[in-house]
């Protein structure tokens, strides 16, 4: 029997993630200093922009479109990363850890300890505020409540959308 343990699913997940992410900085650089030939959308293998910057090389059309794109790459850096993530989580059959996890955010409630409700807010005594909605005024439960899940029971912060364990939009 061998003495190192079975790697779990999400440990093997890191492990190819790492093998095929790219870095934000060096797709930055290719596209600043290598973008007349391409080579940053080699790099996010884009093989056929690629293919057409190194046709084009002679004339300054991908030399300005490689500045232009150097200020672009990061987010596209983000993006190729998060699609390869969420293949690697599909082909393994897992939810993507540590990526688009569910996360409770207040949205449109003034702070806690406020004197005057925001412009759009109702006062009211008994439920807390009152927001606006696109079917009127929804009521929003008192800073101190709690917000239960119908769907797992968890219990979430008063004001949440969605469920921090189960990602169900709450009521």
């Amino acid at each position: 029997m061998s003495s190192v343990p079975y790697p779990t699913a999400q440990a093997v997940f890191y492990q190819q993630y790492e093998a095929v992410r790219r870095d934000e900085v060096v797709g930055v650089l290719l596209a600043l200093f290598l973008g007349t030939f391409g080579v940053h959308h080699f790099y996010l293998r884009r093989t056929g922009l690629g293919i057409l910057y190194c046709v084009f090389c002679w004339t300054s059309i991908p030399t300005f479109l490689g500045f232009i794109e150097c200020f672009f790459m990061p987010a596209r850096v983000r993006e190729f990363n998060a699609i390869q993530a969420a293949g690697i989580a599909a082909t393994l059959g897992i939810p993507m850890p540590g990526f688009g996890q569910p996360v409770n955010v207040t949205v449109n409630v003034p702070p806690a300890g406020a004197g005057a409700p925001a412009a759009g807010f109702v006062a009211t005594p008994a439920s807390g505020f009152v927001a606006p909605s696109a079917a009127g005024f929804v009521a929003m439960p008192p800073a101190g409540a709690a917000t239960s899940c119908p769907r797992c029971r968890r219990s979430n912060p008063a004001g949440s959308r969605f469920c921090g364990g189960c990602g169900n939009a709450l009521q």
